[in-house]
This record gives C-alpha cells, sequence and structure tokens, in this order.
C-alpha cells in the first residue's frame, strides 16, 4: 500500500457547482449495511459559496420559488416530473401533485423557467428587499459594526489597534453604521452623535448586567418592548438608517453612518489612552471582558430585527473580572491548560462557558454575530467564547500581537470589497429536506439549531440535531457546514416492489446578500440507492475519501470535546481498520496481499497525519490554540480542511521546475528550498547549501540570477496561497537547523529518526521522535485489516 502520486493535479472546483460533497456518492439501504461502511454517511456544504464564473449557472431570478405543499415544503427544482398539458409537477422527494399558478401558465416543453433546466441544480432567487424595508424594493438595512476594544495593553500595543482602526474605518461603505465601546477595568460606550465634546456611558465590570438595565440606562428602554411591531412604518415619517422610529433618536446617538461621523471617530482613537486603572504588583491587568460584549450586545438589541449587525471584539489578554472572568488578578495563578481542564482544576471555566452561553442565544435570537480578534502572549479565553463565535458564525483570528501581519492582514480582509472580499452576509437560515428514507441527525458547524422538528428528525443527535432548519448568524463564500444522515427505511420501501433507485436532498438557504437584498438558494442533488451487501464496488466508487478524512476530523473534534474519556486515536485505529478488512482486496491472514482501490488510497496516510495533527494530539497546544483550530476546521471547506489535517510540502531546485514532494522528512536536500502549507502557517525551508550561498550573497551577483530566482520563487508562490486565505496564515522563513525549522520538521513523516540514522542521504535531516513513521503504520494496518 503506497502513498499516492502528489505530483496527480486536482480538478478545478472539486466541491462542484452544488458547493457539495458527501463522503459515500452511493448510498446503501439499511441502517446495518451503513454502519458497516465504517464512514458516517454526511455531506458538506458551502451555502453562500460564489459559483464559479466558467459554470453555467443562471444569474439570481427575480421572482419568488415555488413551494411543496406542507409538510413537505420543497422547492421546484430540476429533478421533479412535469406534466405540461395538466401544468402539474410531482415533487422528488414526497411524490405529491402540484399545480403550477396562473403566472406559470405560458410553460411548455420548450418554455422551461430557470429552475427547471437540467444543469441548474443550484439557483438563487433575489426575494424583496431585507425584512423591514419598506416596501420590496426599500433600501435594505445599513450593516452594523460595533468595535469593542480592549484598552488593557500598552502603548505600542494600542496604537497598532489605533492604525488598524483607522485603515478599517476608510474602508467601510459610507452609509454602514458603527459603534465603539472600549473597556479596561470598566466599560465605556461612546456617544459619537455628540461630536461637541467626548461623551462616555461607563458601566462597572465587576458584575453580570442584563440587556434591559444596559437598555435603560442608555435611555433606549422603550427600543425593544415586548410586543413592538416587527415592521414599524409610521405614517408618513421617514424611516431612518433600518432603526425604530421611535428609538431612533436613541440608538442614533451610539450608531452612526461612517459618513457622519469619521472624524468624531479618528479624533476618539488618538485621544483613546491604555486604562488608567493603577495594576499592584504581581498582578494581571483588571479587565471586564464579558461585561464589554453584554453591553455590545444590549445595545444592537434596540436596533430593528433583521438588520445586520457584527460585534467585532480585540482582545489583548484575559478576562480577570466580572462575568466571562477565565482566571484571577492574582498572577502566581496561571492560566488554565488542558491538564487542568480534564482534572476539573479550571474554577472559572464552567461559569464562563455558562455566561457565553447566554450570550449566544441573546445574539442568536437578535440575529447578530460575534467576531474575535485575539493578540496576546497569552490565553484569552478562546475556549470559552468558542460557543457563542461558532453558534453566531463570527470569524476568529489568533495572533500574538496587533503588530502581527496575521493580525493586520486578517483585519482588513473583512472591509475589502471586490475580488479579496469575503462576501461576508448576515442573518441566514438553512432548511434540508429529503427523500423519506433519511433522517438528518444534525451539524457540525457554525449555526444554531432552531428546534424545529419533524419526521426528517433522526434519534440520534450529532452536533446541532433535533431540527431540520438551522440559523447562521453570519457566514461568508468559504463557510461550510457537515450534515449527519441517517438511514431508516419505512417498511413499505424495503418492499422490493415500491423501490425508487434514487435519493434526493435539498438544502434551502436564505440570507442577507453583502449587497444587502434577500436571497433564497436552492441546491437539490440526487444520488442513487445500492444495495450494499451484495455490490460493495458501487460503494468503492462512489467513496470520496478526502470528505470522508475531514467529516471523521470534525466528528472527532466534536466527541473530544463531549466525551470525557473518549480517546480518539484508538477510536480512529479500529475504524481504520474496520473500513479496510471492509473495502480492502486480500487473501485472509496474508498482509502481503493487501491492496486498496484508488478511491481509498490516500486515506490512511490521512488518518496517519490526523492522529498526528493538533486536532487530536492536544500536548502542547494551549486551550485557546485547540479552540481556534477546531473553529477554523468546522467552518472551512474540505479544500481547506485537508490542508489543516495533511499539509502539502512544494520542492523547488536547479535540475526541476517547482513539484510536489512526500511530506516525509526524505524531501529535506541540502540543494531544495521546501514550500509546507500547513494551512495556519505557511514555510519556506531552505537547505544547508543554499542557506550558505544566501548568506554570502551569491544571489546579488549578476551571473548567479537563476539562483536569485529560484530565492524568490517559493516567496511568490507563499504570497500567492496567503493572499486567498483567511485568516492570513502566519509566514515563516527559516534554514535547515535552524531552531525554526521546527516548523516544518513537527509536521513531516519521522521515517528517519535517531535510530536509523545511520540511512540516511547526506544532506537530508533525521527527526528525533519515538512516533511511528507511516511505513510501519502501514505494516501494523495491514497486519490487523487482513485478520480473520
Amino acid at each position: 500500500m503506497s502513498a499516492a502520486d502528489p505530483s496527480a493535479a486536482p480538478p478545478a472546483d472539486p466541491d462542484g457547482p452544488d458547493a457539495v460533497r458527501l463522503t459515500w456518492n452511493a448510498w446503501p439501504r439499511s441502517k446495518v449495511e451503513a454502519s458497516r461502511c465504517v464512514v458516517p454517511l454526511a455531506a458538506t456544504v458551502s451555502p453562500a459559496r460564489v459559483p464559479d464564473p466558467s459554470a453555467a449557472s443562471p444569474p439570481p431570478l427575480p421572482y419568488p420559488p415555488l413551494r411543496c405543499k406542507p409538510p413537505c415544503s420543497a422547492l421546484l427544482n430540476p429533478f421533479a416530473r412535469v406534466d405540461f398539458a395538466a401544468k402539474i409537477w410531482i415533487c422528488p422527494l414526497c411524490f405529491s401533485r402540484n399545480h403550477f399558478p396562473p403566472h406559470y401558465a405560458a410553460i411548455s416543453e420548450s418554455n422551461v423557467p430557470a429552475e427547471l433546466f437540467p444543469q441548474c441544480s443550484t439557483v438563487e432567487y433575489i426575494v424583496g428587499g431585507a425584512p423591514g424595508a419598506p416596501g420590496a424594493a426599500g433600501a435594505p438595512p445599513a450593516p452594523v459594526f460595533l468595535f469593542v476594544i480592549d484598552t488593557c495593553v500598552i502603548d505600542e500595543e494600542l496604537e497598532y489597534v489605533k492604525m488598524a482602526m483607522r485603515k478599517a474605518v476608510a474602508l467601510l461603505p459610507e452609509h454602514a453604521l458603527v459603534g465603539l465601546v472600549t473597556f479596561g477595568t470598566q466599560v465605556h460606550l461612546h456617544e459619537l452623535g455628540f461630536s461637541d465634546l467626548s461623551k462616555i456611558y461607563v458601566f462597572r465590570g465587576t458584575k453580570e448586567i442584563s440587556k434591559e438595565q444596559i437598555l435603560d440606562q442608555l435611555g433606549l428602554a422603550g427600543a425593544s418592548r415586548p410586543g413592538f411591531p416587527k415592521m414599524p412604518q409610521q405614517p408618513g415619517g421617514p424611516q431612518v438608517n433600518g432603526m425604530h422610529p421611535a428609538a431612533t433618536a436613541g440608538v442614533n446617538r451610539f450608531l452612526l453612518p461612517v459618513s457622519e461621523c469619521e472624524c468624531t471617530l479618528n479624533t476618539l482613537l488618538d485621544e483613546l489612552q491604555p486604562d488608567q486603572w493603577p495594576v499592584e504588583a504581581g498582578n494581571r491587568a483588571i479587565r471586564c471582558t464579558g461585561v464589554a460584549l453584554s453591553v455590545a450586545a444590549g445595545l444592537l438589541g434596540a436596533c430593528m430585527p433583521g438588520t445586520g449587525a457584527r460585534i467585532i471584539a480585540l482582545l489583548g489578554g484575559p478576562c480577570t473580572e466580572g462575568p466571562g472572568m477565565i482566571v484571577s488578578k492574582d498572577l502566581s495563578e496561571p492560566v488554565r491548560s488542558h491538564k487542568d481542564l480534564d482534572k476539573d482544576a479550571a474554577p472559572h471555566f464552567q461559569k464562563a462557558v455558562k455566561f457565553y452561553d447566554s450570550l449566544a442565544k441573546q445574539l442568536v435570537s437578535q440575529g447578530h454575530v460575534l467576531d474575535v480578534f485575539a493578540s496576546a502572549l497569552d490565553q484569552v479565553g478562546l475556549a470559552e467564547m468558542k460557543v457563542a463565535i461558532e453558534r453566531t458564525g463570527g470569524l476568529v483570528v489568533l495572533s500574538e500581537s496587533f503588530g502581527h501581519s496575521v493580525f493586520k492582514d486578517s483585519f482588513k480582509r473583512i472591509f475589502e470589497g471586490g475580488e479579496q472580499s469575503l462576501g461576508l452576509s448576515f442573518n441566514g437560515t438553512i432548511e434540508i429536506n429529503c427523500s423519506k428514507d433519511i433522517k438528518v441527525q444534525g451539524i457540525i458547524g457554525p449555526c444554531t439549531s432552531l428546534e424545529k422538528k419533524g419526521a426528517l428528525c433522526a434519534d440520534t443527535v450529532v452536533g446541532q440535531g433535533n431540527t431540520t432548519a438551522w440559523k447562521m448568524c453570519g457566514l461568508d463564500r468559504n463557510t461550510s457546514l457537515t450534515v449527519f444522515f441517517d438511514v431508516s427505511p419505512s417498511e413499505r420501501s424495503s418492499q422490493p416492489g415500491h423501490q425508487n433507485p434514487h435519493l434526493y436532498i435539498q438544502f434551502v438557504t436564505s440570507y442577507q446578500h453583502p449587497e444587502g437584498q434577500m436571497r433564497i438558494r436552492v441546491t437539490t442533488i440526487c444520488r442513487k440507492w445500492v444495495d450494499g451487501s451484495t455490490n460493495t464496488e458501487e460503494l468503492v466508487e462512489g467513496f470520496d475519501q478526502e470528505t470522508a478524512a475531514v467529516v471523521l476530523a470534525r466528528y472527532i473534534s466534536l466527541k473530544m470535546e463531549m466525551e470525557e474519556e473518549f480517546d480518539a486515536t484508538r477510536w480512529l485505529d479500529r475504524s481504520l481498520i474496520r473500513l479496510c478488512s471492509r473495502f480492502g482486496d486480500y487473501r485472509k491472514d496474508d498482509p502481503t496481499s493487501f491492496s486498496l482501490h484508488s478511491n481509498f488510497s490516500l486515506f490512511p496516510q490521512f488518518m496517519f497525519n490526523l492522529r498526528r495533527s493538533q486536532f487530536v494530539q492536544v500536548f502542547n497546544n494551549s486551550p485557546d490554540e485547540t479552540a481556534y483550530f477546531r473553529m477554523l476546521l468546522n467552518r472551512e471547506t474540505v479544500n481547506n480542511s485537508v490542508a489543516m489535517i495533511q499539509p502539502s510540502l512544494i520542492s523547488f531546485s536547479f535540475d526541476s521546475p517547482p513539484s510536489p514532494v512526500f511530506l516525509d522528512v526524505a524531501s529535506i536536500a541540502a540543494d531544495r528550498i521546501l514550500l509546507l502549507d500547513a494551512y495556519f502557517s505557511v514555510v519556506i525551508f531552505h537547505g544547508m547549501t543554499i542557506a550558505q550561498w544566501r548568506n554570502m550573497g551569491y544571489q546579488n551577483q549578476p551571473e548567479h540570477e537563476q539562483f536569485a530566482q529560484l530565492l524568490q520563487a517559493p516567496h511568490e508562490e507563499a504570497q500567492m496561497i496567503i493572499k486567498g486565505r483567511f485568516p492570513v496564515p502566519r509566514l515563516v522563513v527559516c534554514d535547515q537547523h535552524g531552531s525554526q525549522a521546527r516548523f516544518l520538521l513537527a509536521k513531516l513523516n519521522p521515517s528517519a529518526t535517531y535510530n536509523s540514522a545511520h540511512d540516511v542521504a547526506p544532506g537530508s535531516d533525521i527527526i528525533f521522535t519515538d512516533d511511528v513513521s507511516f511505513q510501519v503504520f502501514c505494516e501494523h494496518l495491514q497486519r490487523l485489516a487482513v485478520q480473520s
């Protein structure tokens, strides 16, 4: 069983025009057969993916979609059977007959609406303005950006924050609304609408305050009265900024359009000082992150429902006071580690998680997003905040300093338009409809269950389950969700005469597009049922090993968080052995006869690297880092997630063009430059000889122009990778045997260790480890898979 050839080029867009990938593209008919497949039946879907320009996707349709009669409510799609004479369509999911409405009267075989074109399995509909906009064509409510800035940082860091903020404000669209909260020992909410002098509302950081108390203190209590009409429209009164007319004067003091408050905001930033509260020796700064985020969420609660809003928090250290506190002020108490969490020795953890859980519920009910940019050498509490960031679909970036390119470039990317734009969308919901014999177990990813129970809910729950509809307060073009399915055939469908050869799954996402209008995106996919007990070939042909590796990584990350004694490595090993003995080709008890179909050939390699990855081996990572890695694993596309699990390695040398090489210590050579893309970091590694030549300055001599080009090539490739990625990865440039070389060595297969140093090619390297190499791993796997 060899590793697959790394030079095989992938197709242009592996997710296809529908941006949906399944672990299995042919499904077994029974529960027993499904469990024998080992890898769960799951789909990854990117609900707001921008279609590939080369794909023949239609422009968004300017009319509302047709729905099947309840309880099905699926939308009209190309798989529906249409009777043009009787003007009837038959839903492929529930087989109900539906009449076309009068405005479809002109429909015929030669005149078909776009949603029935066979190639349009994904279509988007524009459904008028955003909710609350007067009339369908009215201007959508402006997006709101509320910045929450930590001032318990040193002068230098605060200067970096101010620079980043000025750039951000300059990039925001003129009509976007902006607000500012700064916090240290207390929380300061700045009244931007009062430009004569700076006016601040101060909140104490020591105790939890409710949304009502916050609105009361700001004089906005009327804004969110229960029973307030959803779409307030005073006769003849203009609607300002999509706020409640009654409270407009109120909320408008704090949230102003960029065009009106840019000067005030820049003046405020200029005057911003580090927190003035004295810090005693041996103590941490007093920081009330929890109260600051409560105040921000409370203020946004006074906005009109349906307004897309983001709280963008810039944090420079851990919360040491009030709700959400993760560590005491005393420096002798260290911030919690994984060991503390395992032993229940983190006194503040559960309480902080509970606080952020309730904050998440409040933000989800308001439809608002929490983004966190954490820049500190110590932990800031991402592990506790994870629930609020993930449930609201927020962005998260972890870096060492506000001056680091990881923070500066990522922060700028949020506000950029054009090609570089992230395509940030608001207020999404996703619904799933599927054929009768399929049930939905749940979703792992940035969303929250809307508790919409129905016949399609499975008994077992994975992630956000017990529902067929989910809320996504924030989503962007890369957001990806993993949906887990269960097969549960009814009595009737398992009788031979009634079997339908195809299964259908439909994803319906409605969201507020970056341009402002509400859209509904419908993706319907069709796959086939197979009888797994007799027909293994069709199952094997439909296996997608990359998606399977990513789904398993997300699944075990969830289990590691939820189950105390869960042993991820053993679980992965057992699953891999079961998979290989079920789908491998071998003679019983003869390991040498073992081989795998090409659709499975990379899978053992993925599992080997997943076992060694930061998702499973949390040793040497803080709980914050682990939470960060898992949040990104759960929300990125399959391709990006594969790079996190198994980094790619490219070799640059004089005698061959840049080419992929194995992720193995044997790929290191003295006259090579290696480029490692591990998703979170991009490493340029110079072999010994190359580094010596560079230090002698050969690249500056005209006769060594080729060497200068060789040195430059990996940097250009790295910039291409960095340019298309969010969060921006950390760029590490290092030399063989240098201290930073660890960034590369930690990811390589240890085929040469200190035990086998005598066999190593000159100029290559060894890794000081007792970990098994991929070769040994495969030998054990073959032996166990063929056991009778």
